[in-house]
């Protein structure tokens, strides 16, 4: 089947945006990144300010070294059950992320995450970069002209959704003209990212640095630092809705796997350590603070909207993937509804988010790591089913067949398995850690919360898909008619 609208009197870039915003595998010729591109992505997305208040954040618990600790082993864990999860399996039959959890949660099971996990978790983010764009224009508005709008001013409302604006628009135009942006944006963010670390080191001495107390510490000093290996193994996990769908635009296996993990580790890493020593020695969590002080009025104010636009681009990256799985999850009911149109309604509640920006920040940890509790859970069991169960084998055109004619309809659309992991693995991330509330069980002090979760929904899913499904025959546990590594062809409707 040829992708609708995909005629031969269109140019090549119409053509892969069509496929690129479609359900349908991508073929050979229809996967436009290569490493390099794909690097380009992840760093565009990995480097903006966000991930500087992610450090800024980190020094809340930790001081600096304990920090740099917490920020490799936390982000190393998160991204490698996301990886697993997400890219692997995209990349290998070019197809979205959430088509390809039908066999894990069944149609119907994908349309009720995707409507509450992963809409949520998006929205939560985007919102959150916008906001940040309003503060970094406010910063600048400060310094030059010597005004004076506070953080939680209309001034910030108005540039956050001129950022949502602009977002939108960038996004309305399909992947291609995300990639072109991110070639410009990610080695400016790498230069500027640098440039911040050099300043650093060059007007910070080593001692000052390394004895800098936390910011807002408790007083077990074991708890502070499993708190912030937490805090950024939620981080790492919460890439999970947007990699999968950007993977499958790669040509390759080795174009997806380490430019996902490598280019994200690395990029987060070097701008979270930046934006926690900044934190430290100046005594701000947010980068929009102490950026201006930091790089002086001329260049901090350069750094600052650069950064903010590049805050732009990266919300274009995350939300692409969460406008498809919407379109997706929603069976026929949004099909026909124009690409710019679903944009557009995906940016409504960010933008109404964008009038309170003090509770987006004031809730920022809890955001992330309550959104970790579900998408860990998730990581479990998808990784539990693709590689245990599956062997790395699913049935294309059972991913795509309609009703009960599909193996993966299960009961009602809906694998229980699926459905009973994620509540179990969330359920028990919660036990062993409140993000509300605070409570932790000793166990958390060895363990942190989201491997226990990722793990537990791993293990519950394996029982229960044996018990309910494998040992039934259901679900075509056993292969997939595809055959593994094979390039996809286009899947005839049913």
């Amino acid at each position: 089947m040829t992708i609708p609208g995909a005629s031969g009197a269109r140019s090549d870039r119409a053509q892969l945006d069509t496929a690129s915003l479609g359900s349908l595998p991508l073929l050979k010729k229809e996967r436009i990144w290569n490493a390099s591109d794909f690097t380009g992505v992840n760093v565009a997305l990995a480097i903006a300010t966000w991930a500087f208040l992610v450090g800024g954040f980190t020094a809340l618990l930790v001081g600096f070294q304990q920090g740099i600790a917490a920020m490799i082993i936390g982000n190393a864990i998160g991204l490698c059950f996301m990886v697993l999860a997400s890219v692997v399996s995209s990349q290998r039959y070019g197809i979205e992320q959430y088509t390809l959890l039908r066999p894990v949660f069944g149609v119907v099971g994908v349309g009720v995450l995707v409507f509450t996990v992963i809409l949520i978790t998006e929205m939560g983010w985007s919102s959150l970069l916008a906001i940040m764009v309003g503060r970094a224009v406010t910063q600048v508005s400060n310094s030059a002209f010597s005004t004076d709008f506070g953080p939680e001013s209309l001034l910030v409302t108005f540039f956050a959704l001129l950022a949502i604006a602009v977002s939108w628009w960038i996004l309305s135009r399909g992947p291609v003209t995300i990639g072109r942006f991110n070639k410009f944006i990610a080695p400016g963010l790498l230069i500027v990212t640098l440039f911040l670390m050099v300043y650093l080191v060059l007007n910070t001495s080593v001692d000052t640095l390394f004895t800098a107390a936390p910011l807002a510490p408790f007083e077990d000093d074991q708890l502070n630092f499993m708190l912030a290996v937490e805090f950024n193994a939620g981080v790492g996990v919460s890439w999970y809705p947007v990699m999968g769908s950007l993977a499958r635009l790669t040509r390759s296996p080795r174009a997806a796997l380490w430019p996902a993990y490598g280019g994200l580790l690395i990029a987060t890493l070097i701008a979270q350590i930046v934006g926690m020593a900044a934190a430290l020695t100046l005594g701000d969590s947010d980068p929009t603070v102490w950026m201006m002080p930091f790089g002086g009025p001329v260049l901090g104010a350069f750094i600052l909207l650069f950064i903010a636009f590049a805050n732009v681009t990266s919300s274009s990256s995350i939300v692409y993937s969460t406008v498809l799985a919407i379109r997706q999850a929603s069976g026929n009911l949004l099909s026909r509804v124009r690409w710019a149109w679903l944009c557009a309604g995906f940016f409504v509640l960010p933008a109404l988010l964008a009038f309170f920006p003090g509770f987006m920040y004031d809730k920022f940890m809890v955001f992330v790591t309550l959104s970790g509790a579900f998408l860990s859970a998730m990581c479990g069991a998808i990784i539990a089913d693709y590689f245990v169960l599956r062997r790395q084998r699913v049935s294309l055109r059972d991913l795509y067949v309609p009703g009960r004619a599909s193996a993966y309809h299960f009961n009602g659309g809906v694998n229980w398995a699926g459905m009973g992991a994620v509540l179990a693995g969330a359920a028990f991330y919660l036990w062993i850690y409140n993000p509300i509330t605070l409570e932790t069980h000793p166990l958390f002090s060895y363990t942190t919360a989201s491997l226990p979760a990722a793990v537990v929904g791993g293990v519950v899913y394996f029982v229960m898909a044996t018990l309910l499904y494998k040992r039934r025959n259901i679900g075509d546990f056993v292969a997939g008619t595809t055959a593994a590594g094979a390039s996809p062809a286009r899947i005839e409707q049913a």
